[in-house]
């Protein structure tokens, strides 16, 4: 395994590893992508670290899941043998290229994609720049919203399609017809 620099414009994470699971080096890792089969099938992965920003790549030897706990992937990563070496691993993010992430739907974005968008007026008029999505509501009934940094301070807009007329990802521009009254909400 070799240690490099993780430029991570480039890979999303997909989970968080938690804690050691077994006595053979696997670990219990929190699921952080609406896609957890995906994980069952992954034959590598970077493990990024954050607080040295240093990525290594590693083989899967297996991953499944499990329904305890809420549900969490259990990954058995190469050269991970023993609760110890498991234990080194708590806290690394679970990380794959930007382009193996599964294609959406028209109308549906990833979250990362968003995140740095800027939120414009139909008369071009500037409103902020998108820097997070929270989300309402409960199972498919997840609403988003769009947290923007504005000029005067944080606006939170629904990512309806009766107020985000217009999202080009490519463009990091989404175009809105705030309903009246909503800056006032804020």
């Amino acid at each position: 395994m070799t240690v490099q620099q993780s430029p991570r414009s480039d890979r999303v994470t997909v989970a968080r590893v938690l804690r050691p699971h077994g006595r053979r080096g696997e670990v219990a890792a929190e699921i952080l992508t609406d896609f957890p089969e995906r994980l069952t099938r992954l034959k590598s992965a970077e493990l990024w670290n954050e607080k040295t920003a240093t990525a290594k790549r590693v083989a899967v030897r297996k991953c499944w899941l499990s329904h305890s706990r809420g549900g969490q992937a259990i990954f058995h990563f190469e050269n991970s043998d023993s609760i110890s070496d498991a234990e080194k691993l708590i806290g690394l993010e679970v990380q794959i290229p930007l382009a193996e992430r599964i294609p959406l739907p028209n109308a549906s974005y990833y979250v990362t994609d968003l995140i740095g968008c800027e939120v414009c007026e139909e008369n071009g008029a500037t409103v902020g720049l998108v820097g997070d999505v929270q989300f309402t509501g409960e199972g498919a009934a997840k609403n988003p919203i769009l947290v923007v940094d504005s000029a005067r301070g944080e606006l939170l807009i629904p990512l309806a399609q009766e107020i985000c007329r217009s999202v080009n990802i490519e463009a990091r521009r989404i175009e809105v017809v705030l309903p009246e009254g909503l800056r006032d909400l804020n």
